[in-house]
């Protein structure tokens, strides 16, 4: 069983920054896949960037070169760096653990 908490989402103007924050409980976590989803109002949830147990990242296209996941496992907690947001960034963002256990997501909305 694994425990996530996001925190670090809010309000900011399109080109601003934003650094997200999950921390996990519970569980061995240098094993866990670790990710951060967002959800755009009314679409579908989608995957931004995964941190392997190995560390390696993986991005979606939309945010390559703007977003950067690191993780830091002797304190438990995977971060999400996001530079240079977008009006269309604007969503709630979900931490995830092995894409099975979800925290309950933070709000981050970017302004034009």
């Amino acid at each position: 069983q694994v425990q996530l908490v996001e925190s670090g989402g809010g309000l900011v103007q399109a080109g601003g920054s934003l650094r997200l924050s999950c921390a996990a409980s519970g569980s061995i976590f240098s094993v866990l896949v670790m990710s951060w989803y967002r959800q755009p109002p009314g679409q579908q949830r989608e995957l931004v960037a995964l941190s392997t147990a190995g560390g390696i990242a993986n991005y979606a296209d939309s945010v390559k070169g703007r977003f950067t996941i690191s993780r830091d496992n002797a304190k438990k907690t995977v971060d999400l760096q996001m530079n240079t947001l977008k009006p269309e960034d604007t969503a709630v963002y979900y931490c995830a653990a092995n894409a099975k256990y979800w925290g309950q997501g933070t709000q981050v909305t970017v302004s034009s």
